[in-house]
């Protein structure tokens, strides 16, 4: 019986059977330390099968990585290396905190071609955005705090800016002076010059896609559970509060709703949670590495909402404590005015109500994945279990005060989608209880 490793490849973790050779273990350590850290296992084949180092190897093989290691790399990187016994295999773990002083790259290499980050289980090399961004992060400055050199101060919309401050304080009357502008880093200066921030283009512009053409959302309802045939698309532009609220709207309206009715009244219920969606379209938005030119991306199936966001987790986040409360702002001046605007409600719990949600409603988990450079949050939808008459009888007793019904005035009167009233008169309609008339924008139905 094999003995297993008990954790597979992540971005905090790499396994390999032997030591690997040339210059391997270095991309490796270096994508750890400018990320989030994390663990080498040497003895363990892909599949985590524990395969164990040879022993008699052991002192050379340490001597040989704490020197290679330290001198190979830029800044220098300090590994913990130990040894660890599983039965009768002894395995070899390299392990490194996440680095301050990034980007961390392979000296004989130098920063342009030897800088690697950890995407996910893969060590890739690294873009001239990617080490512009670690740069930022070594000196603790956030992108969406960087000024926009091409935009003027005039490129923000005051009276947007005027409308938050007086949702913020409730007060009559509050001007956006240039020191609240720059308190709230929407503006920021260079050389005695002004320019708007990315936070405050995003936020506050009139039109935010003329300089930042893919930081908004692109939403489609597709047919099926794996076809790419669109029965539905909205793009979300405007600001990052317009994209969420247009996005928000969009999702919702895309999903069935399933009710009950007792002494005349209608208990109505989403299909998934509205917090859920709140929360992943939230994070997608206020999370999102906007150094990355594209858009995120909504896709809707029969059985799933998939949230597409560009970037992986910033700092210390990551696949295995997405519900320890643990809180990380990467774009720290969108964070404060979403939640000041009342958007987020307290730091750290966006996905600790996520998973809440779904399993309050006795749904199936929802699913995150951090792949190459994006994160995709999966929201599974919930199957309807109604009684067939629930839905039935409320559209034949439509027929009381009304000859004639049209698939407009179901979903208007019983607030379902279209795909749903669509089945429901054509299960009628078979079954004898209604008839058509007419056809496409003029069909109504009769009951028999």
């Amino acid at each position: 019986m094999p003995l297993y490793y008990p954790e597979g490849e992540s971005s905090t973790v790499e396994l390999k059977e032997t030591v690997p050779q040339n210059d391997q273990i270095l991309k490796t350590i270096i994508g750890f330390c400018n990320m989030h850290g994390g663990a080498l296992v040497l003895g363990v084949d892909n599949r985590r099968v524990i395969k164990g180092v040879p022993e008699n190897r052991l002192d050379k093989i340490l001597e040989y990585l704490h020197k290679m290691i330290y001198e190979s790399c830029s800044p220098p990187i300090i590994p913990d290396i130990f040894t660890q016994r599983v039965g009768d295999y002894i395995l070899l773990i390299i392990r490194v905190a996440p680095g301050g002083n990034r980007p961390f790259y392979i000296r004989s290499m130098g920063m342009d071609r030897g800088t690697y980050v950890r995407m996910g289980p893969n060590t890739l090399r690294a873009d001239p955005e990617t080490i512009t961004e670690l740069q930022r992060q070594s000196r603790g400055i956030s992108f969406d705090c960087s000024p926009v050199y091409r935009a003027t101060v005039t490129s923000i919309a005051l009276s947007k800016v005027e409308v938050f401050l007086k949702s913020r304080s409730q007060e009559s009357s509050t001007k956006p002076t240039t020191s609240i502008l720059t308190a709230y880093h929407l503006i920021c200066e260079e050389q005695a010059k002004q320019y708007p921030s990315v936070a405050g283009i995003l936020l506050f512009s009139d039109q935010p896609q003329h300089w930042f053409p893919e930081a908004g959302i692109l939403c489609s309802r597709f047919k099926g559970n794996s076809g790419r045939e669109a029965l539905s698309s909205r793009d979300s532009t405007g600001t990052l509060m317009e994209q969420f609220d247009t996005a928000f709207d969009f999702i919702q309206s895309s999903l069935d709703r399933s009710f009950t009715i007792k002494n005349r009244r209608r208990n109505e219920r989403l299909e998934v949670p509205p917090i859920a969606i709140r929360e992943v379209l939230l994070n997608a938005i206020v999370h999102r590495n906007y150094a990355i030119s594209a858009p995120i991306k909504i896709a809707i199936f029969d059985n799933r909402i998939e949230v597409f966001s560009p970037g992986v987790f910033p700092g210390p986040i990551n696949i295995n404590n997405l519900t320890s409360g643990i809180t990380y702002i990467r774009n720290i001046a969108i964070a404060k005015v979403f939640r000041e605007a009342g958007y987020i409600e307290k730091l750290g719990s966006g996905f600790i109500e996520l998973f809440r949600s779904y399993d309050e409603w006795g749904l199936q988990k929802p699913e995150i994945i951090e792949g190459e450079n994006f994160i995709k949050c999966i929201l599974p939808r919930e199957k309807l279990t109604l009684e067939k008459d629930s839905y039935e009888n409320s559209v034949l007793r439509m027929f009381y005060k009304n000859q004639t019904i049209t698939p407009g005035d179901l979903v208007s009167e019983l607030g379902l989608s279209r795909a749903t009233v669509g089945r429901i008169l054509h299960r009628l309609e078979n079954e004898g209880k209604l008839v058509r008339q007419g056809k496409g924008p003029a069909v109504c139905y009769k009951r028999m």
